[in-house]
């Protein structure tokens, strides 16, 4: 059973459909990306999650069940969705502190979140001279309070340095190595794609594509670059055989489509035209990103 299954849900906000029969999966021990554009409900689908919105159809589910009806909500879920969201007047210990006697954990819990994230040489200092970075770390403390086995983030790098980002990546790919599944919403694509293992991409509310990180950005469907001095040559045997081709003007190179490198090489070798280059065109997640999503024009 995965430890977050979505299935057929849809919500209607009036005349909106924010989701729209949207079914995907969550599997423990790895980092799932939930990416899509802005408006492409991917906080209505958290927060659906979380009980913090009614579904209008479908279902979403946490360890096979909707959060209202877990045992032990804090220890199976820990969720950060606004890093914002916490009285400036506090101090970071004392807002940790909080939550933790709301969910019935003991103060020695808040010690050990403050060293996890950092926090402690801040943890008396009151949350409106923090960074927004400082607030991530927070938000993320307080998700993990109750040392729970699923972790949803909403846009958990925003306000982060360079090292915050590492300091980031390196302790949720821990969290999921201890077992944990972990949800990360977020539009940081350079960052995400240093991070995750697998990706649930979506646009106007229903799902794009869901995989591995590498099933997405690689695979045979990525162009060939080719670099011949023949070029022109090459490219109209390819074509011949169904290919095509975009040649670069300014050098001697050439992208690929419809064609595998083994079927490119053995016709070089076959006409004798030299190849200096034959390999497959470099894609990124923000590449296949804009390509599975579009540019947005259609999202809700």
């Amino acid at each position: 059973m995965p430890e977050i299954a979505v299935e057929r849900l849809s919500k209607r906000y009036g005349e909106t459909l924010a989701v729209d029969d949207l079914s995907f999966t969550v599997e423990a021990g790895r980092v799932t990306g939930f990416l899509g554009p802005n408006g492409s409900g991917k906080s209505t689908t958290l927060r659906a999650l979380l009980g913090l919105i009614r579904p209008t159809s479908g279902h979403a589910l946490v360890l096979g069940r909707p959060f209202h009806e877990l045992a032990n909500p804090v220890q199976t879920v820990g969720a950060s969705l606004d890093a914002s969201d916490v009285h400036p007047g506090r101090t970071g210990r004392s807002h940790l502190r909080t939550l933790s006697a709301a969910a019935g954990l003991p103060n020695s819990r808040v010690d050990e979140v403050l060293d996890m994230t950092e926090l402690t040489p801040a943890r008396d200092r009151r949350v409106k001279g923090y960074s927004m970075g400082m607030r991530q770390r927070l938000a993320l403390a307080a998700a993990l309070l109750g040392d729970p086995k699923i972790l949803m983030l909403d846009e958990p790098a925003n306000g982060l340095d360079p090292q915050g980002m590492r300091w980031l990546r390196d302790i949720l790919v821990a969290l999921a190595g201890e077992g944990r599944a972990v949800l990360i919403s977020s539009h940081v694509l350079s960052e995400v794609e240093q991070t995750v293992d697998s990706v649930v991409v979506i646009g106007a509310g229903r799902l794009v594509m869901q995989g591995s990180l590498q099933d997405l950005i690689a695979g045979d469907q990525r162009p060939a670059l080719v670099r011949s001095p023949r070029r022109d040559e090459l490219r109209e045997l390819l074509e011949q055989t169904g290919a095509s081709a975009t040649v670069d003007g300014r050098s001697d190179r050439m992208l690929v489509h419809h064609a595998s490198l083994e079927d490119i090489g053995l016709l070089a070798a076959k006409h004798g035209i030299p190849v200096f280059e034959l390999t497959r065109a470099v894609s990124t997640l923000e590449d296949r990103f804009l390509e599975l999503t579009g540019e947005g024009g259609n999202v809700r």
